[in-house]
C-alpha cells in the first residue's frame, strides 16, 4: 500500500512538470517510436493551417483584379452615356450623318470592351472555381482521414476507458521509470484525442467556408452569363443600327464627296497657316537670340575698353565713350537674315527650355482639350466611313462633343495665333517653348494672342456643324514636325 501511495505522488509531480531527469533520458530512449507517430500524426493540421496564409496573397491579387475590373466597367458605363448624351444633339436632324455614325461606332467599342470584360470575369471565375473545387475535395480527403483516426483513437481508448483499468495500467508497471512512462502515456493519449477533435472542427469549418464561396462564385458566373448574353443581344442591335446608317449615308455620296473636297481645302489652309506661323516663330526666335548674343559681345566688348580707359583716363572721358559705344545698339544685327530663315528649331532660352522640358515630361498624362467627348476619328490615314476607296488623312485628331462644350489647354504657354480659317471656324495655336498645340472648330474665344494661359485653362467653346455636330480638332506640333496627340492625352 505504501508502494502505491508513493507511486501515486510521482505520478502527481509527473503531472506537474517535475519529471527527474533520469526518467526524461529514459523516456526519450524507450518512446522514440511513439513520438515519431505522434508527429506524424500532428502534420497533415500543421499543413492544414499553414496552406491558408498562403492562399491569401492569391486572394488580394484576385479582389484587385476585380476591382480593376469594377473601374474599367464604370469608366465603359461612362462613355457610354457620353456617348448617348452626343447622339441625342445629333439626332435632332432626320437625316443620317457622319456624327451619327461616329457616336455608334464609338458605343460598339465600348460595348466590345465591356463583353471583353465580361469574358475575362468569366475566365476568373471558373479558374478559381476549379481551384476551389480541388481544395474542396483535399479538404474532405484531410477530414475523412482525420475522422478515421480519430475513430482509431476512441476504439483504443474504449478498452481503457475505466479508471480501474488505467490504474491497474499504471500499477503493473515494473520499474519507477515504466510507471512515469505509463502515465505520461496515458496524458498524451487524452491530449491526442482533443486536438484530434479540434482538428476536425477547424478541417469542418474550413470546409464549410469553401463550400460556401464555391456557391458564391457560381451564383456570380450564372450573373455574369446572363449579362453577356444582353450585352450581345445590345451589341447586334447596334450593328444593325449602324449598317442602316451607313446604307442612309451611302445615298448621300455626291454630298459626302463635296463635303469631303470642302475639308479638304479647309485642311489644307489649317496646315499652310500652322506651317507660315511655326517658321515666323522660328525666325524671330532666331533673330531673338543673335541679338541677345551680339549684345552680350557688346557688353564684354565696353567692359574690356572701359578697364583700359580707366587706367588712363578719369571717370568723365569714360561715361562720355560709353554713351557714344551705346547710342546704336543694334548697328550690326539687322532686321531678318537668311540663316534667321533657314533655321529649323525654335532657339530656346532658359525659361523656355524648361518650359519644353516640362511639356515634353508630360507626354502620357496630358489633359484632354474636353471634359466630354471621344475621339471620332483618329491621327493619320484611313478609310473613309463611308466611300468606298476615299482615303482620308487627318494631322491631329477628331474630338466629338457636346454643344458648346468649354475647349481647354492642355498645358501652360502663350497663346501665338488666333485665326479664322474656313471650314475650320475659329483656330487657336498655343506655343510651349518648341511645342505647339492647336485648338481648331472654335464658336468663340476668349483668349488673345501674346496672352499667357495655363493648364486647364478656357480658351473657347466648340462649335456645332449644319448637323448639330459639335467636333473639335486637336493637334500637337514639335517645331515643324507633326506628331500623334493620342500617345500625349491621359485618361479622362
Amino acid at each position: 500500500m505504501t508502494i502505491s501511495k508513493c507511486y501515486y505522488l510521482l505520478g502527481l509531480l509527473l503531472l506537474l512538470g517535475t519529471l527527474p531527469a533520469a526518467a526524461q533520458r529514459h523516456q526519450r530512449t524507450k518512446t522514440s517510436k511513439a513520438k515519431v507517430s505522434a508527429k506524424t500524426r500532428t502534420r497533415t493540421p500543421a499543413r492544414t493551417q499553414r496552406s491558408a496564409p498562403s492562399r491569401r496573397p492569391q486572394q488580394r491579387q484576385r479582389a484587385k483584379s476585380k476591382e480593376q475590373l469594377e473601374r474599367e466597367r464604370q469608366a465603359n458605363l461612362a462613355r457610354i452615356q457620353e456617348a448617348g448624351k452626343v447622339l441625342t444633339q445629333t439626332t435632332q436632324k432626320k437625316e443620317a450623318t457622319l456624327g451619327q455614325l461616329n457616336v455608334i461606332k464609338e458605343k460598339l467599342t465600348v460595348k466590345q470592351g465591356q463583353i471583353q470584360h465580361i469574358s475575362t470575369q468569366l475566365q476568373g471565375i471558373e479558374t478559381n472555381v476549379h481551384q476551389t473545387v480541388k481544395q474542396v475535395l483535399t479538404t474532405q480527403q484531410q477530414l475523412a482521414n482525420l475522422k478515421a483516426e480519430y475513430a482509431r483513437l476512441m476504439y483504443a481508448a474504449s478498452k481503457t476507458s475505466s479508471g480501474f483499468n488505467q490504474l491497474m495500467f499504471l500499477f503493473a508497471a515494473e520499474s519507477f521509470n515504466q510507471f512515469v512512462l505509463r502515465l505520461r502515456y496515458v496524458r498524451q493519449y487524452t491530449e491526442e484525442r482533443q486536438r484530434q477533435a479540434q482538428r476536425i472542427m477547424g478541417t469542418q469549418q474550413q470546409l464549410s467556408h469553401q463550400l460556401d464561396g464555391l456557391t458564391q462564385q457560381r451564383q456570380r458566373q450564372k450573373s455574369l452569363l446572363t449579362t453577356q448574353l444582353v450585352e450581345n443581344r445590345n451589341l447586334l442591335g447596334l450593328k444593325n443600327e449602324q449598317d442602316e446608317v451607313v446604307q442612309q449615308l451611302s445615298q448621300q455620296e455626291q454630298g459626302l464627296r463635296a463635303e469631303l473636297a470642302q475639308r479638304q481645302r479647309a485642311v489644307a489652309q489649317l496646315d499652310e497657316l500652322i506651317a507660315q506661323r511655326v517658321r515666323e516663330e522660328i525666325a524671330r526666335a532666331a533673330r531673338a537670340a543673335r541679338l541677345a548674343a551680339a549684345a552680350e559681345r557688346r557688353r564684354a566688348a565696353r567692359a574690356a575698353s572701359a578697364a583700359g580707359r580707366s587706367r588712363s583716363r578719369g571717370g568723365r572721358e569714360q561715361s562720355s565713350d560709353d554713351e557714344d559705344a551705346s547710342a546704336n545698339p543694334e548697328s550690326d544685327a539687322p532686321e531678318e537674315t537668311s540663316a534667321d530663315r533657314r533655321a529649323s528649331r525654335v532657339a530656346l532660352t532658359p525659361q523656355t527650355a524648361l518650359l519644353s522640358s516640362n511639356f515634353a515630361g508630360n507626354k502620357g498624362r496630358l489633359p484632354w482639350p474636353v471634359a466630354r467627348g471621344f475621339v471620332a476619328q483618329h491621327f493619320g490615314r484611313h478609310a473613309h466611313p463611308v466611300l468606298k476607296h476615299v482615303v482620308v488623312e487627318n494631322r491631329g485628331v477628331d474630338i466629338q462633343t457636346a454643344t458648346n462644350e468649354p475647349v481647354r489647354s492642355v498645358f501652360a504657354g502663350r497663346v501665338l495665333t488666333v485665326a479664322q480659317v474656313p471650314g475650320m471656324n475659329t483656330i487657336v495655336m498655343i506655343q510651349h517653348g518648341e511645342y505647339f498645340t492647336v485648338y481648331a472648330r472654335l464658336r468663340s474665344v476668349s483668349v488673345h494672342e501674346g496672352q499667357q494661359v495655363g493648364a486647364r485653362e478656357t480658351i473657347g467653346s466648340a462649335a456645332t456643324d449644319a448637323d448639330g455636330t459639335a467636333v473639335v480638332q486637336f493637334q500637337v506640333w514639335r517645331n515643324s514636325a507633326n506628331l500623334n496627340p493620342e500617345g500625349w492625352l491621359g485618361h479622362k
